[in-house]
């Protein structure tokens, strides 16, 4: 238990270093670290039908990675297969893993840093794009490589590519720009998948 707390603030931090020393140079006179990562009280616009969307959005990431995770070759395995078979007594471990070391430490770096970096050069849309591809490309590249397939480097690419996407939109089109609704969202989906593997 506490090798998880420690990795996970550990990871959270490390995914925080190259922002903070970025905001320090440019930003720390504008606004705080946080709210310049939009770590803040999201702003909602039609909160009851993003809140529909976005659990449809979930549910369909969700079936989609329990069929592709199958497919997968044996010995190749999830990050969150690591609590397999332990039960209960992982629930910590597991939730520590979802909202902090994976969901904290991405949307930090993804839609925090990157996409808030970029959009204000090359606009919204691409700029998310970019985070999108880059947040697609560090789930799906490992994959590819272990199983040595390029199926499984496309599908495992372009599921978690598809949900930054939407999560970039969300923060930023849908709720001021706080990472908090995506930050929710993917330690939502981190969770279930994992829990499932109990």
């Amino acid at each position: 238990m506490l090798s998880d707390l420690i990795s996970s603030v550990a990871q959270a931090f490390l995914f925080s270093l190259i922002p903070f020393l970025v905001w320090l140079i440019t930003a720390r006179r504008k606004q705080s670290f946080p709210a310049w990562l939009g770590l803040k009280k999201p702003q909602c616009t039609k909160p009851g039908r993003m809140v529909v969307i976005t659990l449809s959005v979930a549910a369909v990431y969700i079936l989609s990675m329990m069929f592709c995770v199958r497919m997968l070759p044996a010995g190749v395995t999830t990050a969150g297969a690591q609590y397999a078979g332990q039960g209960i007594s992982a629930l910590l471990p597991v939730l520590l893993y979802a909202f902090v070391r994976t969901a904290l430490s991405e949307e930090i770096l993804f839609r925090g840093f990157l996409l808030k970096l970029m959009q204000d050069r090359f606009g919204f849309r691409i700029a998310n794009a970019i985070q999108a591809i880059l947040f697609g490309l560090m789930h799906g590249l490992p994959f590819g490589l272990a199983a040595m397939s390029a199926s499984a480097f496309l599908l495992l690419t372009a599921l978690p590519g598809l949900v930054g996407a939407y999560q970039g939109l969300l923060n930023e089109k849908h709720c001021g720009g706080s990472i908090l609704p995506s930050w929710l969202l993917h330690g939502c989906m981190n969770l279930l998948t994992a829990v499932l593997s109990l």
